[in-house]
């Protein structure tokens, strides 16, 4: 590679100038995934030169290796700044490269603030084009609907980056397409694509944004791994968090006129007048939702032929490894908050600690529950379903982001499971959003919160019973779902403790001003 695009230098020189600067640019970086980690060194592997209309863009991938002797991959697409002296970002989004001794250094910045480099990704796709690197390749690839959500007679879309996100970075084009370009890169099929291009070409649920096309970099020993998706853009008002929140935000503000102290009333299964303006209005919206999640989940079981697709019966060897998983889980989590009892709000520690000592009846709890058959099907599900996955349409929901919980491995992440996990992530969801207010980084003052949690628990528990409903309504009866409404309530409950405790460990770890919220749904799940 004698020419890519940065002067004289060339691959083994990118390699050795890098080499020093990558671990201090990586940890400044908003889509880093390793900030909290040692690094132990950061490797330049491959370069993929783009040729552009006006100049060219180079595609690093970078392998960084921490202490603990774990790796991960990510891609840097960087391009050469237009004026050395004075690059268009701060020192924290550039790189300096030094080809020779006599040259002058190369100022490197993010090619994902470049709409050159933008459309050029673009054109990549509508090429099909393969790119040659060092090491490796990159390729575009179209799926079937890519002449329908992009027809030639459209014309140019302009590009226009998504400045919200983090560990991906989104670009929407002329709000015809949207693209997630993935900065972190794993060998394996990416859970995101293969789940997307199956529900496009191969089922009629409309729900979730078409597939247009991809990016996939394979290596010359043979790997591959996914480099970004092309959707539909949905035009939207938000996520289901959002409009959530500014429904609860109306409610609250209606039952804080209200008299008394809030402990000998609720709303029970009726919503009372004060309420009904923000509380009808998100119960049908509940309900809509309910049924969406049910449609996509009969759609994900609807394959006959493909195995990564067909629905597979519950064994007691996959309940046995799920009871393995759950109870390390539990016990790195009750760990954390024995460790960490004293250091919470004075209001909680008496929760937590009572809770700290129950980690033996709620490993009884989930041996109980695996130990016995599920007459069920496992098929492929969201993996990481709540509130912000979802859009809100000025009349729908449309769900996105099936890449699974990114703390798992690509392997994990494929495997099938109950779709109740799913179900139960989601009324995770409507808690957490339930008690935020109350309980979260801006929580209001204990008395407060205390009036208020009997508000709290009235909407959760309507709004949990109408998006119930008409999910098991819409469902009927699907072959992945338990016989008999006692296994269902088992599977639910298994997995909403599951996703609870795994709350109490992200919050703990992350975000102690939010245990609260955890540990509030671990108790009540716990005295059902």
């Amino acid at each position: 590679m004698s020419d890519v695009g940065v002067g004289k230098a060339t691959y083994p020189e990118l390699r050795r100038s890098l080499a020093s600067q990558l671990p201090g640019f990586l940890i400044k970086q908003r889509w880093f995934g390793g900030k909290a980690r040692k690094i132990s060194s950061a490797e330049l592997i491959d370069v993929i030169p783009i040729r552009l209309q006006a100049s060219e863009a180079l595609l690093l991938f970078v392998t960084v290796k921490y202490a603990d002797n774990t790796q991960e991959s990510y891609a840097m697409p960087v391009l050469r700044a237009v004026n050395p002296a004075s690059p268009p970002e701060s020192e924290s989004s550039s790189l300096v490269v030094q080809a020779g001794e006599a040259d002058e250094p190369v100022v490197l910045i993010d090619a994902l603030k470049n709409e050159e480099f933008l459309s050029g990704l673009l054109a990549l796709v509508q090429q099909k084009a393969i790119v040659h690197g060092e090491k490796g390749e990159l390729r575009a690839l179209q799926t079937a609907a890519y002449s329908r959500l992009y027809p030639a007679s459209t014309g140019p879309l302009a590009p226009k980056p998504v400045r919200a996100e983090q560990s991906n970075t989104s670009i929407i084009y002329g709000n015809h397409l949207i693209m997630k370009f993935f900065r972190r890169i794993q060998e394996g099929i990416n859970p995101d694509l293969e789940i997307g291009k199956f529900l496009t070409e191969k089922t009629s649920f409309s729900s979730v944004p078409p597939l247009a096309g991809w990016f996939e970099y394979h290596t010359r020993d043979g790997r591959e791994m996914a480099q970004g998706i092309l959707q539909q853009f949905v035009p939207n008002e938000g996520d289901a968090w959002s409009y959530t929140a500014r429904s609860l935000e109306e409610f609250y503000k209606a039952a804080e006129r209200q008299p008394g102290d809030g402990v000998s009333s609720h709303m029970g299964a009726i919503v009372p007048e004060f309420a009904r303006v923000s509380v009808d209005p998100y119960l049908s919206a509940a309900e809509l939702l309910g049924r969406r999640t049910a449609e996509m989940h009969l759609a994900l079981a609807s394959e006959r032929h493909d195995p990564a697709f067909v629905p597979e019966a519950f064994t007691m060897e996959f309940q046995r490894s799920l009871e393995q998983s759950v109870v390390g889980l539990m016990a790195r989590v009750f760990a954390l908050l024995r460790d960490k009892v004293s250091t919470l709000p004075e209001e909680l520690r008496a929760k937590a600690a009572e809770l700290a000592g129950r980690e033996q009846e709620i490993a009884g709890r989930f041996h109980a529950a695996l130990n016995m058959p599920i007459q069920a099907m496992r098929t492929r599900i969201h993996g990481d379903y709540h509130l912000g996955q979802v859009l809100r349409t000025s009349s729908d929901f449309v769900i996105i982001d099936f890449e699974g919980e990114p703390a798992r491995s690509i392997a994990e992440r494929r495997i099938k499971r109950s779709p109740l996990q799913d179900v139960a992530g989601m009324l995770r969801s409507f808690h957490y959003a339930a008690f935020a207010p109350l309980l979260g980084e801006n929580k209001m003052q204990p008395a407060d919160a205390r009036r208020m949690s009997v508000w709290a628990e009235s909407w959760n528990s309507l709004v949990t019973d109408r998006y119930l409903r008409k999910y098991f309504e819409t469902a009927g009866a699907a072959v992945y779902l338990p016989q008999s409404q006692e296994e269902i309530q088992v599977v639910l409950d298994l997995h909403l403790l599951e996703k609870a405790i795994y709350e109490l460990g992200y919050e703990l770890n992350n975000r102690p001003a939010w245990v609260g919220i955890p540990l509030q749904g671990i108790s009540k799940i716990l005295s059902e």
